[in-house]
């Protein structure tokens, strides 16, 4: 696991305390989103479908702050958009770490050369560069050539100056096991601390809906890149039970109120990957009114096949605090690459709905020709 032992200790007796104090609901990682404006038009983006006055506005510095401060979560990832364009965001990141929160710094990298002075390395920053791949498969999702190489180059500027530094990688439609793996290969040579990596969501707003991987396709994948993965040595920053989960062994509920997201709507119900369920003013409202049981893969269908690790990492270390052993042998053992997987559930919507007479009796409508 690509984490420092600092930040696995700090979010560790985090948990503990939730556990103690009988919390049923807590967050786990804040997603702090201070703009959705940015330099790039990636095809399987959800986040940049929205008319230029929106994409204008910016969460300030008190209001990044007051997030941060109405929910407990000890790490905030700062996606977008891209984070870099915001004017405060040095002053945002600065906030943050005095209140000794783990920062991860989401960005394509473009801007990071020019605003990498702006920050100073830490413990509690990471910078989290986004990387899709190899480089004709990474200029091929962002839709622009000449990005991998850039991103590359600022990857090793900021490890060269101290800097904390990580790749978040979404696969879609296309991927080969061997494919992610030689680029797993490649990230470790780089020297980063680890790799997150996850099948990307199918965004309602995304300009293209073909380049997303679902299904038992991605669970076949993963177990391919998991079967590659035993003979070498990459750091994923997962905990081994979600890394299961991707690979078909584990049945899981999302947890979205474990990734709550903050944006310049408001707090977003019920999670970072859905745009138009809705907003509220606070984090307790967000709790306390967001209808949970609507959402997740069995009972919603804009939430089908959802894998993402926004909304079952937190499944997973909730599972991993329940099941020590289980999860020790399975970090361990590494995720069963072979053998059958968890059946899926039947998702309540897909149910076939009847129709009856007053009298209770089924009946079917067909049409007539």
């Amino acid at each position: 696991m690509g984490v420092p032992l600092r930040q696995q200790l700090t979010v560790g007796s985090y948990l503990i305390k939730q556990k103690l104090k009988g919390a049923k609901k807590y967050p786990l990682v804040l997603m702090l989103e201070p703009l959705f404006r940015c330099n790039l038009a990636c095809a399987g983006c959800g986040k940049i479908d929205y008319p230029d006055d929106i994409l204008d506005k910016r969460l300030s510095f008190e209001e990044c702050m007051q997030a941060v401060d109405e929910c407990s979560a000890p790490m905030v990832s700062i996606p977008g958009g891209e984070p870099l364009i915001h004017k405060e965001m040095p002053q945002i990141v600065e906030g943050l770490i005095a209140r000794k929160k783990f920062v991860y710094l989401c960005t394509n990298a473009l801007l990071l050369k020019k605003r990498i002075d702006d920050y100073k390395p830490s413990p509690y920053l990471t910078f989290s560069i986004h990387l899709d791949g190899m480089q004709e498969r990474h200029d091929t999702s962002v839709c622009q050539e000449g990005v991998f190489e850039r991103a590359v180059e600022a990857i090793k500027l900021a490890l060269k100056k101290g800097f904390r530094v990580t790749v978040n990688c979404t696969l879609f439609q296309g991927e080969s096991a061997k494919e992610v793996a030689d680029f797993l290969d490649y990230a470790m040579e780089l020297g980063v601390e680890g790799v997150t990596i996850a099948p990307g969501f199918s965004y309602e707003r995304a300009p293209q809906q073909d380049v997303f991987i679902k299904g038992s396709d991605v669970k076949d994948l993963f177990r391919g890149i998991f079967k590659i993965g035993k003979k070498r040595k990459w750091k994923l920053n997962h905990s081994s039970l979600y890394l299961d989960f991707l690979a078909g062994n584990q049945s899981y509920n999302c947890t979205p109120w474990g990734n709550p997201t903050r944006n310049v709507f408001g707090w977003q119900k019920p999670c970072y990957l859905l745009a138009d369920e809705g907003y509220v003013q606070s984090f307790q409202e967000l709790l306390d009114t967001t209808p949970w049981d609507k959402y997740g893969t069995v009972n919603n269908p804009k939430c089908a096949s959802c894998m993402a690790h926004c909304g079952y990492e937190a499944t997973a270390v909730e599972d991993m605090l329940s099941h020590p052993i289980k999860a020790l042998l399975t970090s361990i053992r590494g995720p069963k690459t072979e053998g059958a997987m968890v059946p899926e559930a039947t998702p309540q919507y897909a149910k076939e709905k009847v129709s009856s007479t007053i009298a209770g009796i089924p009946v079917r409508v067909e049409a007539v020709d």
